[in-house]
């Protein structure tokens, strides 16, 4: 066994109460090793993602989460804005997003897989539908793991 492998870090940006405790219990359940955190705005997910971004800037490694769940209808900045936050700073570009949102919209859709979503998924409305989301959403961090820091050409 490896001792030294880092457990998964998922950052989730939410600002519904009742779906950060479902997102929670689901990771919870499938994902005992994972480490959750939580935004409730795209004011407070950039501010994390910059003060974690920095250390990348000046040394080799990044403590970046493995993976950033993105609502798309938050306050302050909506997660559309946020999108084009990140993708449009360099230390950022490598994180993998996957935009988790009650918009069937499929001019959202378009304009998220667009701007670097890895996937677009329509929160469900059955809690065991959330398991399956979260059991397949592991494949993101096992990516990294492959790829350190989000080493993608």
């Amino acid at each position: 066994m490896d001792t030294n492998k880092r457990k998964p870090v998922v950052l989730i940006a939410d600002d519904d109460p009742d779906d950060q405790l479902m997102i929670r219990e689901a990771f919870e359940q499938l994902c005992v090793n994972c480490h959750l955190r939580f935004v409730s705005d795209g004011v407070e997910l950039l501010a994390y993602l910059q003060r974690k971004a920095a250390p990348c800037r000046q040394a080799n490694g990044c403590p970046l989460p493995d993976l950033l769940l993105l609502d798309l209808n938050m306050p302050l900045k909506d997660g559309r804005q946020a999108l084009l936050e990140i993708r449009s700073d360099p230390a950022l570009k490598g994180l993998p997003i996957v935009v988790l949102t009650t918009s069937k919209n499929d001019e959202d859709k378009d304009f998220c897989l667009a701007q670097g979503a890895k996937d677009y998924i329509v929160k469900p409305i059955r809690y065991s539908e959330l398991l399956d989301i979260v059991d397949t959403l592991q494949v993101y961090w096992s990516e990294q793991e492959m790829n350190p820091a989000g080493n993608k050409s």
